[in-house]
């Protein structure tokens, strides 16, 4: 369901994050599917999950080590940009939190804008179970507001308004 066609395309990605909704048993095939060879499938499996992991009912946390390891080493910017939203939204230690956070701020040197957005958005998002980021992660997104592309600086407008009202 996730392969061929054009790579600019997510495809079916969607009928397969309500397919996986109905049948979470499926979430082990959808993580299988990041580290195929076929970028168009990794790429379409990666925005399923994203898709997926934003129902709290449907648990990731068994993948987390395979999903962090990921984060940290995949080249594809595709999978940058959804892991960027996927990892905050798990229960990580102290220590994970740290690694995901180093890993998010160098996102921010990408070329692809979308992956730095992304990482933005992961960032101010890891600060709800790690609040000692939150200082340091509100002047990067300041800065970001003022210099970044214009989907940064929305997106950074948006992620202050959040941080400010949590730092209350």
């Amino acid at each position: 369901m996730l392969s061929g066609g054009d790579r600019r395309s997510i495809g079916r990605a969607a009928e397969v994050a309500d397919l996986v909704r109905r049948h979470p048993q499926g979430v082990f095939d959808l993580v299988k599917c990041l580290y195929d060879e076929d970028a168009r499938v990794s790429m379409r499996a990666a925005d399923a999950l994203e898709k997926v992991s934003r129902n709290p009912a449907i648990s990731l946390q068994s993948h987390k080590t395979h999903l962090l390891n990921l984060l940290m080493e995949t080249t594809q910017q595709e999978l940058k940009w959804h892991l960027a939203v996927i990892l905050p939204r798990l229960e990580l230690t102290t220590l994970e939190c740290r690694h995901v956070a180093e890993t998010l701020r160098s996102y921010l040197e990408e070329s692809s804008s979308i992956v730095r957005t992304f990482a933005m958005q992961g960032l101010a998002d890891l600060t709800d179970q790690y609040p000692a980021l939150r200082p340091g992660v509100t002047d990067t997104i300041r800065v970001l507001t003022r210099t970044g592309t214009p989907a940064m600086r929305a997106r950074g407008r948006k992620l202050l308004q959040k941080l400010d009202r949590d730092n209350g």
